[in-house]
Protein backbone atom coordinates (compact mmCIF):
# COMPACT_ATOMS: atom_id res chain seq x y z
CA UNK A 1 0.00 0.00 0.00
CA UNK A 2 1.31 3.55 -0.80
CA UNK A 3 2.10 5.62 2.03
CA UNK A 4 -0.57 8.40 0.75
CA UNK A 5 -3.12 5.73 0.48
CA UNK A 6 -2.06 4.50 4.18
CA UNK A 7 -2.17 7.96 5.51
CA UNK A 8 -6.03 8.62 4.05
CA UNK A 9 -6.84 5.82 5.75
CA UNK A 10 -5.98 6.34 9.13
CA UNK A 11 -7.36 9.76 8.42
CA UNK A 12 -10.34 8.51 7.79
CA UNK A 13 -10.25 6.11 10.28
CA UNK A 14 -9.35 9.01 12.92
CA UNK A 15 -12.58 11.15 11.24
CA UNK A 16 -14.87 8.27 11.66
CA UNK A 17 -13.58 7.82 15.28
CA UNK A 18 -14.13 11.55 15.67
CA UNK A 19 -17.48 11.53 14.44
CA UNK A 20 -18.81 8.55 16.60
CA UNK A 21 -17.05 10.30 19.37
CA UNK A 22 -18.92 13.46 19.38
CA UNK A 23 -22.30 11.48 18.65
CA UNK A 24 -21.79 9.91 22.09
CA UNK A 25 -21.18 13.46 23.48
CA UNK A 26 -24.10 14.49 21.51
CA UNK A 27 -26.15 12.05 23.36
CA UNK A 28 -24.48 12.04 26.68
CA UNK A 29 -24.88 15.85 26.56
CA UNK A 30 -28.74 15.66 25.68
CA UNK A 31 -29.24 12.82 27.99
CA UNK A 32 -27.62 15.00 30.81
CA UNK A 33 -29.51 18.22 29.48
CA UNK A 34 -32.88 16.52 30.14
CA UNK A 35 -32.20 14.67 33.22
CA UNK A 36 -30.99 17.26 35.12
CA UNK A 37 -34.10 18.12 36.85
CA UNK A 38 -36.33 14.87 37.17
CA UNK A 39 -36.83 12.96 40.44
CA UNK A 40 -35.38 9.12 40.93
CA UNK A 41 -37.57 6.91 38.95
CA UNK A 42 -39.85 9.71 36.97
CA UNK A 43 -41.51 8.64 33.83
CA UNK A 44 -42.07 11.53 31.47
CA UNK A 45 -42.83 12.66 27.35
CA UNK A 46 -40.06 13.77 25.17
CA UNK A 47 -43.06 14.44 22.79
CA UNK A 48 -46.34 15.66 24.30
CA UNK A 49 -49.92 14.72 22.16
CA UNK A 50 -52.03 12.16 21.25
CA UNK A 51 -51.81 8.96 19.82
CA UNK A 52 -48.73 7.13 20.39
CA UNK A 53 -47.18 9.74 21.96
CA UNK A 54 -49.12 9.45 24.85
CA UNK A 55 -48.29 5.86 25.57
CA UNK A 56 -44.79 6.76 25.06
CA UNK A 57 -42.49 7.54 27.95
CA UNK A 58 -38.63 7.75 29.38
CA UNK A 59 -37.24 7.31 32.07
CA UNK A 60 -33.33 8.54 33.36
CA UNK A 61 -31.49 5.87 34.87
CA UNK A 62 -27.93 4.76 36.00
CA UNK A 63 -27.17 2.83 33.19
CA UNK A 64 -29.15 5.62 30.75
CA UNK A 65 -32.57 6.52 29.46
CA UNK A 66 -34.84 3.47 29.24
CA UNK A 67 -38.34 3.26 27.35
CA UNK A 68 -41.49 1.97 27.70
CA UNK A 69 -44.87 1.81 25.65
CA UNK A 70 -48.17 1.77 27.33
CA UNK A 71 -50.22 -1.37 26.16
CA UNK A 72 -52.83 -0.72 22.93
CA UNK A 73 -55.68 1.21 24.66
CA UNK A 74 -53.93 2.71 27.47
CA UNK A 75 -52.28 6.23 27.77
CA UNK A 76 -49.62 6.78 30.13
CA UNK A 77 -51.02 9.00 32.89
CA UNK A 78 -48.10 11.63 33.85
CA UNK A 79 -49.31 12.44 37.18
CA UNK A 80 -50.38 8.95 38.08
CA UNK A 81 -46.87 7.82 36.69
CA UNK A 82 -49.08 4.91 35.43
CA UNK A 83 -50.65 3.34 32.27
CA UNK A 84 -54.42 3.66 32.33
CA UNK A 85 -57.32 3.65 30.19
CA UNK A 86 -57.34 6.26 27.10
CA UNK A 87 -60.75 7.94 28.77
CA UNK A 88 -59.16 8.42 31.89
CA UNK A 89 -56.02 10.50 30.96
CA UNK A 90 -56.22 14.37 30.22
CA UNK A 91 -52.60 15.01 30.40
CA UNK A 92 -51.47 14.03 27.13
CA UNK A 93 -50.52 17.64 25.68
CA UNK A 94 -48.10 17.65 29.25
CA UNK A 95 -44.55 16.17 29.11
CA UNK A 96 -43.50 16.42 32.43
CA UNK A 97 -45.12 16.35 36.28
CA UNK A 98 -45.45 20.09 37.48
CA UNK A 99 -41.90 20.71 39.22
CA UNK A 100 -42.18 21.61 42.61
CA UNK A 101 -40.19 24.46 44.66
CA UNK A 102 -37.69 22.62 46.83
CA UNK A 103 -36.79 23.73 50.27
CA UNK A 104 -33.57 25.06 51.35
CA UNK A 105 -32.84 21.99 53.54
CA UNK A 106 -29.06 21.99 53.30
CA UNK A 107 -26.63 24.71 52.56
CA UNK A 108 -23.15 25.25 52.82
CA UNK A 109 -23.42 27.72 55.48
CA UNK A 110 -27.03 27.41 57.85
CA UNK A 111 -29.82 30.04 56.86
CA UNK A 112 -32.04 29.46 60.18
CA UNK A 113 -31.67 29.30 64.04
CA UNK A 114 -31.55 26.18 65.40
CA UNK A 115 -35.59 24.25 65.43
CA UNK A 116 -36.09 26.06 62.07
CA UNK A 117 -35.41 25.55 58.43
CA UNK A 118 -35.69 27.43 55.44
CA UNK A 119 -38.48 27.43 52.50
CA UNK A 120 -37.76 27.37 48.93
CA UNK A 121 -37.61 31.40 49.46
CA UNK A 122 -35.45 31.24 52.42
CA UNK A 123 -37.83 32.54 54.84
CA UNK A 124 -37.35 30.58 58.26
CA UNK A 125 -40.19 28.78 59.79
CA UNK A 126 -40.30 26.17 62.85
CA UNK A 127 -39.01 22.36 61.87
CA UNK A 128 -42.27 20.81 63.24
CA UNK A 129 -44.08 22.55 60.51
CA UNK A 130 -42.46 20.53 57.69
CA UNK A 131 -44.36 17.65 55.98
CA UNK A 132 -46.95 18.52 58.66
CA UNK A 133 -49.87 18.05 55.82
CA UNK A 134 -50.35 21.55 55.58
CA UNK A 135 -48.13 24.55 53.51
CA UNK A 136 -46.82 26.70 55.84
CA UNK A 137 -44.10 27.97 53.41
CA UNK A 138 -45.21 30.65 50.85
CA UNK A 139 -44.40 28.67 47.64
CA UNK A 140 -45.62 25.42 49.59
CA UNK A 141 -41.79 23.85 49.50
CA UNK A 142 -42.51 22.97 52.91
CA UNK A 143 -44.42 20.06 51.73
CA UNK A 144 -42.70 18.97 48.56
CA UNK A 145 -39.38 16.94 49.91
CA UNK A 146 -41.75 14.28 52.50
CA UNK A 147 -40.46 10.73 51.49
CA UNK A 148 -38.67 8.95 54.32
CA UNK A 149 -35.06 9.75 53.40
CA UNK A 150 -36.21 13.56 52.94
CA UNK A 151 -38.81 14.23 55.88
CA UNK A 152 -36.65 16.27 58.49
CA UNK A 153 -38.82 15.08 61.07
CA UNK A 154 -38.98 11.56 59.95
CA UNK A 155 -38.58 8.82 62.44
CA UNK A 156 -35.40 7.32 63.30
CA UNK A 157 -34.34 4.23 62.34
CA UNK A 158 -34.74 1.27 64.84
CA UNK A 159 -32.76 0.81 67.55
CA UNK A 160 -33.42 -2.66 70.26
CA UNK A 161 -32.31 -1.01 73.11
CA UNK A 162 -35.10 1.80 73.24
CA UNK A 163 -37.73 -0.59 71.38
CA UNK A 164 -39.10 -3.19 73.49
CA UNK A 165 -41.66 -5.69 74.00
CA UNK A 166 -44.68 -5.28 74.60
CA UNK A 167 -45.40 -1.83 73.45
CA UNK A 168 -43.00 -1.71 70.45
CA UNK A 169 -41.53 -4.08 68.12
CA UNK A 170 -38.73 -3.62 65.50
CA UNK A 171 -35.84 -4.90 63.78
CA UNK A 172 -33.13 -3.85 61.50
CA UNK A 173 -34.35 -5.37 58.18
CA UNK A 174 -37.81 -6.24 59.50
CA UNK A 175 -37.34 -9.95 59.67
CA UNK A 176 -35.76 -10.88 62.86
CA UNK A 177 -38.34 -13.31 65.16
CA UNK A 178 -39.87 -11.84 68.31
CA UNK A 179 -37.70 -12.43 71.36
CA UNK A 180 -35.24 -14.04 69.48
CA UNK A 181 -36.80 -17.35 69.49
CA UNK A 182 -35.44 -20.33 66.71
CA UNK A 183 -37.45 -20.40 64.36
CA UNK A 184 -38.79 -24.45 64.93
CA UNK A 185 -40.44 -22.90 68.10
CA UNK A 186 -42.15 -20.01 66.46
CA UNK A 187 -46.24 -21.41 66.12
CA UNK A 188 -46.43 -20.54 62.18
CA UNK A 189 -49.69 -17.71 62.41
CA UNK A 190 -52.03 -17.56 59.35
CA UNK A 191 -54.54 -14.67 58.76
CA UNK A 192 -56.92 -14.99 56.43
CA UNK A 193 -58.80 -11.47 55.82
CA UNK A 194 -61.45 -10.88 53.42
CA UNK A 195 -62.36 -6.61 52.09
CA UNK A 196 -65.64 -5.24 51.78
CA UNK A 197 -69.14 -5.77 52.67
CA UNK A 198 -70.63 -8.94 54.53
CA UNK A 199 -73.92 -9.75 53.50
CA UNK A 200 -75.93 -12.42 51.89
CA UNK A 201 -73.82 -12.57 48.57
CA UNK A 202 -70.72 -14.23 50.76
CA UNK A 203 -72.19 -15.21 54.03
CA UNK A 204 -72.75 -18.65 52.29
CA UNK A 205 -68.96 -18.86 51.55
CA UNK A 206 -67.78 -18.00 54.82
CA UNK A 207 -69.97 -20.59 56.52
CA UNK A 208 -68.41 -23.01 54.38
CA UNK A 209 -64.66 -22.11 55.12
CA UNK A 210 -65.49 -21.66 58.48
CA UNK A 211 -67.80 -24.46 59.17
CA UNK A 212 -66.95 -25.19 63.11
CA UNK A 213 -65.09 -28.41 61.82
CA UNK A 214 -61.58 -26.95 60.80
CA UNK A 215 -59.78 -26.79 64.24
CA UNK A 216 -56.47 -25.24 65.26
CA UNK A 217 -54.03 -27.36 67.27
CA UNK A 218 -55.57 -25.97 70.37
CA UNK A 219 -58.59 -27.18 69.20
CA UNK A 220 -60.00 -23.78 68.77
CA UNK A 221 -61.83 -23.16 65.13
CA UNK A 222 -59.92 -21.43 63.15
CA UNK A 223 -60.24 -17.64 62.97
CA UNK A 224 -60.68 -14.83 60.20
CA UNK A 225 -60.69 -11.03 60.16
CA UNK A 226 -62.93 -8.82 57.93
CA UNK A 227 -62.48 -5.23 57.24
CA UNK A 228 -65.86 -4.21 56.28
CA UNK A 229 -66.99 -1.11 54.60
CA UNK A 230 -70.41 -0.12 55.22
CA UNK A 231 -72.64 0.01 51.72
CA UNK A 232 -74.54 -3.15 51.37
CA UNK A 233 -72.90 -4.91 54.78
CA UNK A 234 -75.45 -7.01 56.18
CA UNK A 235 -75.33 -5.93 59.98
CA UNK A 236 -76.90 -8.78 61.09
CA UNK A 237 -74.82 -11.15 59.64
CA UNK A 238 -71.35 -8.91 61.10
CA UNK A 239 -73.05 -9.24 64.36
CA UNK A 240 -73.28 -13.25 64.27
CA UNK A 241 -69.66 -13.08 62.42
CA UNK A 242 -68.26 -11.48 65.58
CA UNK A 243 -70.22 -13.63 68.04
CA UNK A 244 -68.56 -16.64 66.40
CA UNK A 245 -65.16 -15.08 67.14
CA UNK A 246 -63.97 -13.83 64.09
CA UNK A 247 -62.30 -10.46 63.61
CA UNK A 248 -64.13 -6.86 62.49
CA UNK A 249 -62.11 -4.27 61.44
CA UNK A 250 -62.91 -1.32 59.13
CA UNK A 251 -62.79 -0.69 55.54
CA UNK A 252 -64.16 3.17 55.33
CA UNK A 253 -67.71 4.54 55.13
CA UNK A 254 -67.82 5.31 51.30
CA UNK A 255 -64.73 3.41 49.47
CA UNK A 256 -64.62 6.27 47.89
CA UNK A 257 -63.42 5.10 43.76
CA UNK A 258 -60.96 7.77 43.78
CA UNK A 259 -57.58 6.41 45.12
CA UNK A 260 -55.82 9.84 44.93
CA UNK A 261 -58.61 10.61 47.35
CA UNK A 262 -57.59 8.16 50.37
CA UNK A 263 -53.51 9.41 49.52
CA UNK A 264 -54.28 13.10 50.00
CA UNK A 265 -57.28 13.15 52.75
CA UNK A 266 -57.13 15.16 55.62
CA UNK A 267 -56.99 13.90 59.21
CA UNK A 268 -60.02 14.70 59.36
CA UNK A 269 -61.30 12.56 56.45
CA UNK A 270 -59.58 10.42 57.39
CA UNK A 271 -61.42 9.89 61.29
CA UNK A 272 -65.19 10.25 59.12
CA UNK A 273 -64.37 7.49 57.24
CA UNK A 274 -63.11 4.77 59.42
CA UNK A 275 -64.20 6.18 63.26
CA UNK A 276 -67.24 6.55 61.76
CA UNK A 277 -67.55 3.23 60.33
CA UNK A 278 -66.39 1.98 63.70
CA UNK A 279 -69.14 3.83 65.10
CA UNK A 280 -71.72 2.53 62.57
CA UNK A 281 -70.37 -1.48 63.25
CA UNK A 282 -70.72 -0.92 66.75
CA UNK A 283 -74.20 0.19 66.64
CA UNK A 284 -75.91 -1.77 64.06
CA UNK A 285 -74.02 -4.55 64.82
CA UNK A 286 -74.00 -4.51 68.86
CA UNK A 287 -69.88 -4.37 69.16
CA UNK A 288 -69.85 -3.53 72.34
CA UNK A 289 -66.08 -5.22 73.58
CA UNK A 290 -64.28 -2.20 72.23
CA UNK A 291 -62.76 -4.85 69.44
CA UNK A 292 -62.65 -3.13 66.29
CA UNK A 293 -59.06 -1.97 66.76
CA UNK A 294 -57.68 -2.56 62.76
CA UNK A 295 -57.78 -0.44 59.21
CA UNK A 296 -57.19 -1.11 55.82
CA UNK A 297 -57.35 1.70 52.97
CA UNK A 298 -59.55 0.90 50.23
CA UNK A 299 -57.26 0.19 47.23
CA UNK A 300 -54.61 -0.35 49.92
CA UNK A 301 -53.86 3.62 49.32
CA UNK A 302 -51.56 4.55 52.25
CA UNK A 303 -52.63 7.73 53.23
CA UNK A 304 -49.33 9.26 55.09
CA UNK A 305 -48.69 10.70 57.89
CA UNK A 306 -52.44 12.19 58.08
CA UNK A 307 -53.64 8.44 58.35
CA UNK A 308 -51.64 7.64 61.26
CA UNK A 309 -52.04 10.44 63.42
CA UNK A 310 -56.27 9.63 62.73
CA UNK A 311 -55.23 6.13 63.98
CA UNK A 312 -53.42 7.48 66.94
CA UNK A 313 -55.73 9.82 67.79
CA UNK A 314 -58.71 7.46 67.46
CA UNK A 315 -57.43 4.61 69.48
CA UNK A 316 -56.52 2.29 66.51
CA UNK A 317 -54.22 -0.87 67.18
CA UNK A 318 -53.56 -1.60 63.93
CA UNK A 319 -52.97 -0.76 60.27
CA UNK A 320 -52.62 -3.26 57.11
CA UNK A 321 -52.63 -1.54 54.00
CA UNK A 322 -48.91 -0.84 53.62
CA UNK A 323 -47.26 -3.67 51.37
CA UNK A 324 -43.77 -5.09 51.95
CA UNK A 325 -42.06 -6.12 48.08
CA UNK A 326 -41.78 -9.82 47.54
CA UNK A 327 -39.05 -10.66 50.00
CA UNK A 328 -36.93 -13.58 51.54
CA UNK A 329 -37.41 -14.18 54.49
CA UNK A 330 -40.48 -12.19 54.18
CA UNK A 331 -41.50 -9.49 57.41
CA UNK A 332 -42.99 -9.46 60.61
CA UNK A 333 -45.56 -6.94 61.74
CA UNK A 334 -43.67 -3.95 63.10
CA UNK A 335 -44.43 -0.98 65.37
CA UNK A 336 -44.17 2.43 63.59
CA UNK A 337 -42.78 4.46 66.33
CA UNK A 338 -39.65 3.97 64.32
CA UNK A 339 -38.42 3.64 60.67
CA UNK A 340 -39.85 1.38 58.46
CA UNK A 341 -37.81 -1.59 57.87
CA UNK A 342 -38.73 -1.37 53.80
CA UNK A 343 -38.81 0.73 51.21
CA UNK A 344 -42.63 2.34 50.55
CA UNK A 345 -43.46 -0.04 48.04
CA UNK A 346 -46.13 0.74 44.92
CA UNK A 347 -46.98 3.22 42.74
CA UNK A 348 -47.09 6.83 43.92
CA UNK A 349 -47.66 5.42 47.45
CA UNK A 350 -47.67 7.52 50.44
CA UNK A 351 -46.49 5.88 53.30
CA UNK A 352 -46.23 7.39 56.98
CA UNK A 353 -42.72 9.12 57.66
CA UNK A 354 -43.28 9.85 61.18
CA UNK A 355 -42.90 8.18 64.20
CA UNK A 356 -46.51 6.41 64.85
CA UNK A 357 -48.35 4.65 68.04
CA UNK A 358 -49.96 2.21 65.65
CA UNK A 359 -48.86 -1.53 64.47
CA UNK A 360 -48.38 -2.30 60.71
CA UNK A 361 -49.60 -5.75 59.76
CA UNK A 362 -47.39 -5.26 56.78
CA UNK A 363 -48.84 -7.07 54.04
CA UNK A 364 -45.67 -9.28 52.80
CA UNK A 365 -46.32 -9.68 48.82
CA UNK A 366 -46.81 -13.60 47.69
CA UNK A 367 -44.57 -15.62 45.12
CA UNK A 368 -46.84 -16.27 42.04
CA UNK A 369 -44.75 -17.99 40.34
CA UNK A 370 -45.30 -21.27 39.10
CA UNK A 371 -41.94 -22.55 39.24
CA UNK A 372 -40.10 -21.15 41.59
CA UNK A 373 -37.15 -23.11 41.47
CA UNK A 374 -36.63 -22.36 37.59
CA UNK A 375 -38.79 -19.25 36.41
CA UNK A 376 -37.13 -16.11 36.64
CA UNK A 377 -37.96 -13.54 38.99
CA UNK A 378 -42.16 -11.86 38.84
CA UNK A 379 -42.63 -9.00 41.10
CA UNK A 380 -44.89 -10.40 43.70
CA UNK A 381 -48.47 -9.85 44.49
CA UNK A 382 -50.36 -8.63 47.89
CA UNK A 383 -54.47 -9.79 47.40
CA UNK A 384 -54.56 -12.75 46.79
CA UNK A 385 -57.29 -11.86 43.63
CA UNK A 386 -54.52 -10.00 41.98
CA UNK A 387 -52.14 -12.97 41.32
CA UNK A 388 -53.54 -12.48 37.79
CA UNK A 389 -51.69 -15.85 36.59
CA UNK A 390 -53.63 -18.04 39.00
CA UNK A 391 -55.71 -19.70 36.37
CA UNK A 392 -56.20 -23.14 37.67
CA UNK A 393 -57.33 -24.85 41.31
CA UNK A 394 -53.91 -27.29 40.75
CA UNK A 395 -52.05 -23.87 40.40
CA UNK A 396 -53.66 -22.17 43.13
CA UNK A 397 -53.02 -25.01 45.52
CA UNK A 398 -49.40 -25.00 44.19
CA UNK A 399 -49.68 -21.03 45.19
CA UNK A 400 -50.65 -21.85 48.56
CA UNK A 401 -48.09 -24.45 49.19
CA UNK A 402 -45.28 -22.67 48.00
CA UNK A 403 -45.84 -19.49 49.96
CA UNK A 404 -46.72 -21.28 53.06
CA UNK A 405 -43.53 -23.30 52.49
CA UNK A 406 -41.67 -19.77 51.98
CA UNK A 407 -42.71 -18.45 55.32
CA UNK A 408 -42.56 -21.44 57.34
CA UNK A 409 -39.32 -22.87 56.26
CA UNK A 410 -37.29 -19.62 57.26
CA UNK A 411 -38.38 -16.67 59.94
CA UNK A 412 -42.23 -18.20 59.95
CA UNK A 413 -43.47 -14.59 60.14
CA UNK A 414 -47.01 -14.75 59.45
CA UNK A 415 -48.49 -15.45 56.53
CA UNK A 416 -50.96 -13.53 55.01
CA UNK A 417 -53.69 -14.56 52.52
CA UNK A 418 -56.19 -11.50 51.61
CA UNK A 419 -59.14 -11.79 49.19
CA UNK A 420 -62.37 -9.95 47.99
CA UNK A 421 -64.88 -13.17 48.45
CA UNK A 422 -66.37 -13.00 44.84
CA UNK A 423 -62.41 -14.45 43.89
CA UNK A 424 -63.19 -17.38 45.44
CA UNK A 425 -66.83 -17.51 45.32
CA UNK A 426 -66.89 -17.26 41.51
CA UNK A 427 -64.14 -19.77 40.91
CA UNK A 428 -65.45 -22.94 42.56
CA UNK A 429 -62.02 -25.03 41.43
CA UNK A 430 -60.49 -21.66 43.55
CA UNK A 431 -62.42 -22.34 46.71
CA UNK A 432 -62.08 -26.70 46.48
CA UNK A 433 -58.06 -25.75 46.11
CA UNK A 434 -58.39 -23.30 49.00
CA UNK A 435 -60.56 -25.49 51.96
CA UNK A 436 -58.29 -28.33 50.51
CA UNK A 437 -55.03 -27.11 51.58
CA UNK A 438 -56.20 -25.48 54.66
CA UNK A 439 -57.45 -29.38 55.43
CA UNK A 440 -53.98 -30.57 54.89
CA UNK A 441 -52.26 -27.93 56.61
CA UNK A 442 -53.78 -28.30 59.51
CA UNK A 443 -53.83 -32.46 59.53
CA UNK A 444 -49.52 -32.54 58.72
CA UNK A 445 -48.85 -29.59 60.99
CA UNK A 446 -49.25 -29.76 65.13
CA UNK A 447 -47.65 -25.59 64.62
CA UNK A 448 -49.90 -24.03 62.82
CA UNK A 449 -52.80 -21.79 63.25
CA UNK A 450 -55.14 -19.63 61.92
CA UNK A 451 -55.93 -16.64 63.95
CA UNK A 452 -56.97 -12.82 63.53
CA UNK A 453 -54.51 -10.27 62.90
CA UNK A 454 -55.50 -8.73 66.73
CA UNK A 455 -54.02 -12.96 67.94
CA UNK A 456 -50.98 -11.76 65.95
CA UNK A 457 -50.35 -9.13 67.80
CA UNK A 458 -51.41 -10.69 70.96
CA UNK A 459 -48.59 -13.42 70.36
CA UNK A 460 -45.83 -10.83 69.30
CA UNK A 461 -46.53 -9.13 72.13
CA UNK A 462 -45.93 -11.76 74.27
CA UNK A 463 -44.11 -14.95 72.57
CA UNK A 464 -45.26 -18.28 73.11
CA UNK A 465 -43.02 -21.55 72.17
CA UNK A 466 -44.84 -24.29 69.89
CA UNK A 467 -45.37 -26.41 73.28
CA UNK A 468 -46.43 -23.25 75.11
CA UNK A 469 -49.35 -22.04 72.07
CA UNK A 470 -51.93 -24.53 72.79
CA UNK A 471 -52.55 -23.07 75.99
CA UNK A 472 -52.09 -19.26 75.50
CA UNK A 473 -55.00 -17.77 76.65
CA UNK A 474 -55.65 -14.96 74.04
CA UNK A 475 -56.16 -17.57 71.11
CA UNK A 476 -58.73 -19.42 73.46
CA UNK A 477 -60.69 -16.74 73.80
CA UNK A 478 -64.19 -17.80 71.79
CA UNK A 479 -62.47 -21.02 71.07
CA UNK A 480 -65.42 -22.99 69.87
CA UNK A 481 -68.99 -20.32 69.92
CA UNK A 482 -71.80 -22.56 69.47
CA UNK A 483 -75.74 -21.68 70.16
CA UNK A 484 -78.47 -19.78 67.99
CA UNK A 485 -77.50 -16.49 66.90
CA UNK A 486 -78.36 -13.35 68.82
CA UNK A 487 -81.15 -12.13 66.33
CA UNK A 488 -82.84 -13.93 63.79
CA UNK A 489 -83.95 -12.11 60.79
CA UNK A 490 -83.42 -8.51 62.56
CA UNK A 491 -84.72 -5.56 60.87
CA UNK A 492 -84.50 -4.14 57.06
CA UNK A 493 -84.18 -0.94 56.90
CA UNK A 494 -85.68 1.05 54.24
CA UNK A 495 -83.52 3.89 54.35
CA UNK A 496 -82.08 7.62 52.50
CA UNK A 497 -79.37 9.91 53.43
CA UNK A 498 -79.06 13.67 52.07
CA UNK A 499 -75.34 12.49 51.43
CA UNK A 500 -76.57 9.84 49.10
CA UNK A 501 -78.98 11.37 46.61
CA UNK A 502 -81.38 9.47 44.60
CA UNK A 503 -80.91 6.28 46.31
CA UNK A 504 -82.85 3.68 48.54
CA UNK A 505 -80.71 1.51 50.67
CA UNK A 506 -82.01 -1.43 52.65
CA UNK A 507 -80.22 -1.46 56.39
CA UNK A 508 -79.87 -5.23 57.95
CA UNK A 509 -79.59 -4.73 61.57
CA UNK A 510 -81.14 -6.30 65.01
CA UNK A 511 -81.34 -3.06 66.47
CA UNK A 512 -83.99 -0.10 65.98
CA UNK A 513 -84.21 1.38 62.47
CA UNK A 514 -82.60 4.57 62.27
CA UNK A 515 -84.02 8.04 60.77
CA UNK A 516 -81.54 8.22 57.87
CA UNK A 517 -78.93 5.71 56.11
CA UNK A 518 -75.80 6.55 58.32
CA UNK A 519 -73.28 7.62 56.16
CA UNK A 520 -69.90 10.12 56.18
CA UNK A 521 -71.27 12.91 58.30
CA UNK A 522 -74.42 11.20 60.08
CA UNK A 523 -73.06 7.76 61.00
CA UNK A 524 -74.96 7.16 63.70
CA UNK A 525 -78.51 7.87 60.67
CA UNK A 526 -79.85 10.18 63.84
CA UNK A 527 -79.52 12.76 61.28
CA UNK A 528 -77.34 15.42 63.05
CA UNK A 529 -74.84 16.79 60.74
Amino acid sequence: MRSSEFVWLCALALACHVAVAQEEKKAESFEQEICKDKDAGEWFRLVAGEGDNCRDVIQCTSSGLQAIRCPAGLYFDIDKQTCDWKEAVNNCKIKNKERKVKPQLYTEEPLCPDGSLACGDGICIERGLFCNGEKDCADGSDENVCDMDSDPNRAPPCDPSICVLPDCYCSEDGTAIPSDLPAKDVPQMITITFDDAINNNNIGLYKEIFNGKRKNPNGCDIKATYFVSHKYTNYTAVQETHRKGHEIAVHSISHNDDERFWSDATVDDWAKEMAGMRIIAEKYANLTDNSVVGVRAPYLRVGGNNQFTMMEEQAFLYDSTITAALNNPPLWPYTMYFRMPHRCHGNLQKCPTRSHAVWEMVMNELDRREDPENDEYLPGCAMVDSCSNILTGDQFYNFLSHNFNRHYEQNRAPLGLYFHAAWLKNNPEFLDAFLYWIDETLKDHSDVYFVTMTQVIQWIQNPRTVSEAKNFEPWREKCSVEGTPACWGGHSCKLTSKEVPGETINLHTCVRCPNNYPWINDPTGDGFY
